[in-house]
């Protein structure tokens, strides 16, 4: 058996270095929304650059993001971001447009370029992004509370619920406040996949954390007198190994699709990833200190009563 609580207060030292700077960015600077939440229109785009590569000059032909930007900003078009979606395809996030618009878009890159094929053309309206985020937050809460109330049902001990709670907020406030320090440092957005990350990371956190509470809880029945710090190193101890293998084979899944995923995927998946890791660095190194902390604290006040 490891004694893992030996060193609780250096695992809540270790979560506030990544904590603090994202509280301190979100509250600053906040996430950056997509068009999902602020409304826009959005365009993909294939471009084949027919003109210069009759030139036989492919090094020559790539077009760049800078070049999009400036043609779609000269017909008073404006442009929150133009990023790569795959070869020769290039994604416009930009403020709502009409399809007159977005044809004419197209017809100047034609002439400029050659051959286009337009892939897709949405607009999403500002009160479609407002309904969606809102619905965001009342999902979260209805979450926590349903969380708070079946461990604490489960295990017939608030403590246990509050604990799962408190590091599922942990982990949202790692994944967030990297999102908010991402969006401020290189322009990430967060759009309607990120919400999804976000409520995924939620699941997977308590999933760990009820496993090493399952094996307090029955260490406990079996040996009563045992004080709550020995149950909780015999439990982290026991499940260490299944957690770190389950994470991992995730984890190098996500690593595979960060790397050769396509780029609209990229932060999506690299979300799923941050909030991997942190749920599982959570279960046992902030859940369980957390409930460790608050048995002795209730054993300390009982015992000078």
């Amino acid at each position: 058996m490891i004694n893992f609580m030996r060193f609780k207060w250096l695992y809540f030292f270790i979560s506030a270095i990544v904590i603090v700077p994202g509280i301190f960015f979100l509250m600053s600077f906040g996430l950056k929304p997509a068009l999902d939440f602020t409304g826009g229109s959005l365009l993909e785009i294939k471009v084949q650059n027919s003109k210069c590569k009759e030139q036989n000059d492919n090094a020559k032909c790539k077009i760049k993001i800078q070049d999009l930007t400036k043609t779609a900003e000269k017909l008073k078009i404006s442009i929150g971001s133009v990023t790569t979606s795959g070869q020769d395809t290039y994604l416009f996030k930009m403020k709502t447009i009409d399809r007159k618009k977005g044809t004419e878009l197209q017809n100047v890159l034609s002439d400029k370029y050659g051959k286009i094929e337009e892939l897709r053309f949405e607009t999403v309206g500002p009160i479609l992004g407002k309904e969606l985020l809102q619905k965001t937050y009342t999902a979260a809460i209805l979450a926590m509370f349903a969380i708070l109330s079946y461990v604490a049902w489960a295990f017939k001990n608030i403590k246990f619920g509050a604990s799962a709670v408190l590091a599922l907020i942990h982990d949202l406030l790692v994944v967030i406040g990297l999102f908010a320090i991402f969006g401020k440092v290189s322009g990430v957005e967060v759009d309607s996949l990120f919400v999804t990350a976000v409520l995924t990371t939620m699941s997977f956190s308590v999933h760990d954390t009820i496993v090493v509470f399952d094996r307090i809880r029955e260490a406990k029945k079996k040996n009563p007198r045992i004080d709550i710090e020995t149950l909780a190193n015999k439990a982290v101890t026991e499940t260490m190994g299944r957690s770190l293998n389950n994470s991992l084979t995730i984890i190098f899944m996500l690593l595979a699709l960060v790397l050769l995923g396509g780029t609209t995927m990229r932060w999506f998946v690299i979300a799923l990833l941050i909030g991997t890791i942190t749920g599982t660095y959570s279960s046992p190194f902030v859940a369980t200190p957390i409930l460790v902390i608050w048995q002795k604290i209730e054993e300390n006040n009982q015992s000078k009563k």
